[in-house]
């Protein structure tokens, strides 16, 4: 069974709103309940757990999933203050699920096809993100500003979600980290990477496929 965990617990601090940027309107709806649609409409998908903050659990419920009709969102559960504590709230609420995908609320353009994708991926990997080759030159610098070195290009790859993996992996990978320090924690593969239980196989995403940070990258859509 694969089970999606999607986050919308966070404030969007950078949107510059009051309203956190989940539950803003995009192209006439919830952004949230957007990105909620691409799974409740894929095939892969048989479970969908929803984290939220405690005010906004309501709010869910009746305006996102009941209006829209969401059948697979089995459960809407409380979030942490950080996305790490979220992401294992999620994980405990789906412990019958084989396969997870865990995908930012506030990234509405996934699509099937990278869902479909990623679940092929999981299958064969254990562990897998999408992302997209960088388009630009990195540069890695020092704590005084200065570039200590230039990573090729080639190598190079901005990571988005889903991230998938295997249940029993990415529940062990959070058990053996949560007692480490995870502040610099920003993704589930980082996770993984740091206990060495997995290799995590990176796969193509789209450059459309955007997580909503700052109002322009709402520009024209509002």
């Amino acid at each position: 069974m694969n089970a999606a965990i999607v986050l919308a617990a966070g404030r969007g601090k950078r949107m510059g709103m009051a309203t956190p940027k989940q539950f803003l309107m995009l192209d006439g709806e919830i952004l949230l309940a957007k990105t909620l649609r691409a799974f409740e409409e894929s095939p892969e998908i048989s479970e969908i757990i929803l984290v939220t903050g405690e005010e906004w659990v309501t709010y869910c419920r009746e305006e996102v999933v009941a209006k829209n009709a969401f059948r697979k969102v089995h459960k809407i559960i409380v979030g942490g203050a950080r996305r790490h504590e979220s992401v294992y709230a999620g994980l405990l609420a789906c412990p019958e699920a084989d396969y997870v995908l865990i995908h930012d609320g506030a990234r509405p353009f996934v699509t099937e096809d990278i869902i479909k994708r990623t679940v092929e991926a999981v299958y064969e990997y254990k562990a897998c993100a999408v992302g997209v080759p960088s388009k630009d030159t990195v540069k890695i610098v020092d704590k005084d500003g200065f570039i200590s070195s230039t990573p090729l290009r080639k190598n190079v790859w901005n990571i988005q979600t889903p991230q998938a993996f295997e249940y029993p992996l990415i529940r062990a990978a959070y058990e053996i980290a949560k007692d480490s320090e995870m502040e610099h924690i920003t993704d589930d593969a980082m996770v993984v990477e740091g206990t060495r239980l997995s290799r995590v196989k990176v796969i193509m995403g789209a450059y459309e496929n955007i997580k909503i940070t700052t109002p322009d990258d709402l520009k024209g859509r509002l």
